[in-house]
């Protein structure tokens, strides 16, 4: 069998992983210990995130024609690529965790609902919260002048009684 030919599934299936993915995040992972690494990809499948290493030139072939083509000029060295097909953010916020601990892991660019994002704009994005953190602020938000509302009238009715 020909190379060309082994290597075929290993492009399509990185195709199929970014194909509907709300985020693609390209990582530099050298350096990082077996344990460490083990923890990462834990908590990362716990998430719903796939990350994989491949070889740069099927991540370039797989890109190619997507809208993850402007990460194809970040596939030098050593890459891992993070992606998430539920929540954009997780990929970046749980290595962004990891990365405080272990220097040598780096975010390196990323494509997140569509648009891509260098190095700078993924690290803001990594302060993001979850989702469901966002949706607790804002019902806290909503709550709180009814609740603030209630202790009033209440404060009222005892001072009355």
């Amino acid at each position: 069998m020909a190379k060309v030919e082994l290597k075929k599934p290993i492009v399509a299936e990185i195709s199929e992983n970014i194909t509907d993915a709300q985020s693609v995040v390209l990582v530099t992972y050298s350096g990082i210990n077996v344990e460490q690494d083990t923890a990462l990809r834990k908590e990362l499948r716990e998430a719903g995130v796939v990350y994989k290493v491949y070889k740069n030139t099927m991540m370039n072939f797989a890109f190619q024609g997507t809208s993850c083509e402007p990460l194809t000029k970040h596939l030098e060295g050593p890459n891992a690529v993070a992606i998430s097909k539920d929540d954009a953010t997780a990929p970046i916020r749980i290595i962004a965790k990891y990365a405080k601990t272990v220097p040598s892991l780096k975010l390196i660019a990323g494509v997140v609902e569509g648009n891509y994002y260098d190095e700078k704009a993924i690290q803001a994005l990594a302060e993001v919260p979850s989702r469901e953190v966002l949706l607790g602020r804002l019902l806290g938000s909503i709550q709180a002048p009814i609740a603030n509302f209630a202790r009033v009238i209440k404060q009222i009715a005892e001072k009355e009684a």
